[in-house]
């Protein structure tokens, strides 16, 4: 069997874009930069959040010190609910898509250490959803000036990516 790694990122994609998009790419290169060995997997099969939770539940990513689920959109979604299986140290959700008609259970499990970032101009995902799950799970709650994609804030979701990975770690 192959070591686990001390230290894991776990990228959970959108609903339309896929693994290595602009984000993932942008902060992987955070996480590597903290030591952290960085998993993307490929959800673009479905867009069924139920499966893509099956499929990361089925991958059971572990990490000897610390495994952190990142989470945007309908990643978002897969990363908080995969929460109360996977245990992970820290998670960061971006305008998690979380509270929809259909898929809308409390995520469980969450850890202490959580982040939510959402952009005040979303269109998608309302920006009450992230501060719903912000307020009752106290998370630190980013809001920024930026539509659902988020792209226009690579630098600081990476900062805030980079700060909650060093307090994981």
């Amino acid at each position: 069997m192959k070591d686990l790694p001390d230290r894991l990122v776990v990228f959970a994609h959108g609903k339309e874009s896929g693994p290595w998009g602009t984000k993932i790419q942008h902060l992987a290169v955070t996480a590597r930069q903290r030591g952290y060995e960085v998993l993307s997997p490929d959800y673009s099969h479905t867009h069924d959040p139920r499966e893509r939770m099956a499929q990361l539940l089925a991958l059971a990513p572990r990490a000897r010190h610390s495994l952190v689920l990142v989470g945007s959109s309908m990643g978002g979604y897969v990363s908080a609910q995969a929460c109360v299986t996977l245990q992970p140290r820290a998670l960061f959700l971006m305008a998690p898509a979380l509270y929809f008609p259909g898929w809308e259970e409390e995520p469980q499990g969450i850890p202490a250490l959580c982040s939510v970032a959402h952009g005040w101009g979303d269109d998608i995902v309302p920006v009450e959803r992230g501060i719903r799950f912000a307020r009752h799970n106290r998370a630190a709650l980013h809001l920024l000036d930026s539509d659902h994609g988020l792209n226009d804030q690579l630098d600081t979701l990476a900062l805030l990516l980079d700060d909650l990975l060093r307090r994981a770690a």
